[in-house]
């Protein structure tokens, strides 16, 4: 297949590995409404999360992660809840939510300072200074134990979805 782009390794991560307890953070949480800040204790408070760190919004790895977990709609068969997490600013992931019908709240974190807690940070080529998640997905339980991690080891690089169905809680 004659691919318009490069996958390229990525340097290892040390990042929150299964078994370590996830680090909590509060940033605008972000729905198709409207967005406020609430941390990740509230979510976990709630049942296990699975926590989803995408690209920027509009980049095609973000789009591809979003459809598909649209599609996947595990929500309605999981005990789980689907949360994101972006350095796309609050409007814009508002427009994101709005135009790919995401039923899920997505973090603002336009510092990309919850990416840099989880050891996810990717450099952008040739942006001094401009990093953006490393697309990765984080399984936590109500105590923010992490049941299960996937890093990206490539760009671009997607979520094994079929492997993170396979340890979701059932309801």
């Amino acid at each position: 297949m004659d691919l318009d782009f490069d996958v390229v390794s990525l340097p290892d991560v040390d990042h929150v590995e299964a078994g370590d307890t996830a680090p909590d953070f509060t940033r605008p949480l972000v729905t198709d409404e409207f967005w406020e800040d609430a941390s990740l204790d509230d979510l976990v408070d709630e049942g296990p999360v699975l926590l989803v760190f995408t690209t920027m919004n509009g980049a095609f790895p973000a789009t591809y992660t979003w459809n598909e977990l649209r599609d996947r709609d595990w929500e309605a068969d999981y005990d789980v809840s689907v949360v994101g997490v972006t350095i796309s600013d609050p409007y814009d992931t508002i427009e994101l939510i709005r135009d790919r019908g995401i039923d899920y709240p997505v973090f603002s974190d336009p510092q990309n300072g919850v990416a840099a807690e989880y050891g996810v940070v990717h450099d952008l080529d040739g942006m001094t200074g401009v990093t953006e998640p490393r697309p990765s997905v984080f399984l936590l339980d109500a105590d923010r134990t992490v049941e299960y991690a996937w890093v990206a080891e490539e760009w671009p690089d997607f979520p094994p979805y079929d492997e993170i169905e396979d340890v979701l809680p059932t309801a």
